[in-house]
């Protein structure tokens, strides 16, 4: 089941169990991936819907910290809903030591020495990481390896 397909059908569950919130977060999700069908004229990969929610993950997080700087705790709260509703269309995470040997061995196949070559690296490293693990922390990663 491709992953468009299942939150449609977490949107139709959402409606029959009436989750007013969780339906609200799902059909801002499906509206996002609608505009990117209408902009680019193609129809979304699992691949390109990780990266959409990987987007809106990113803008409720920078809305948390303004929430929070403004003194707003209950918007905050709705945001952080949200975002767990995200998170559970996004693959499993990879862990610490998976990162590492992931970005050993883009270093290896780029034959990568020196700052130059980051974003050679970066290059090889987001098709694989993109929406399993942070990626300003893979960047600062890699950028600590090549002048080490």
């Amino acid at each position: 089941m491709s992953l468009k397909t299942r939150i449609t059908e977490d949107m139709k569950a959402a409606m029959r169990a009436r989750e007013a919130a969780r339906l609200s977060t799902i059909r801002l999700l499906l509206a996002a991936i609608k505009q990117k069908e209408v902009d680019e004229r193609i129809e979304p990969t699992d691949a390109d819907i990780v990266g959409i929610i990987d987007r809106m993950i990113k803008q409720r997080r920078e809305s948390i910290a303004q929430f929070d700087a403004g003194g707003r705790p209950e918007l905050s709260a709705a945001e952080r809903a949200e975002i767990d509703i995200l998170q559970g269309y996004m693959p499993q995470p990879l862990s610490a030591a998976e990162i590492d040997t992931m970005i050993d061995a883009a270093l290896a196949s780029a034959d990568a020495s020196g700052p130059a070559a980051m974003g050679k690296v970066m290059a090889a490293l987001r098709p694989q990481l993109a929406g399993r693990a942070d990626m300003t922390s893979v960047a600062t990663k890699v950028k600590a390896r090549l002048a080490g």
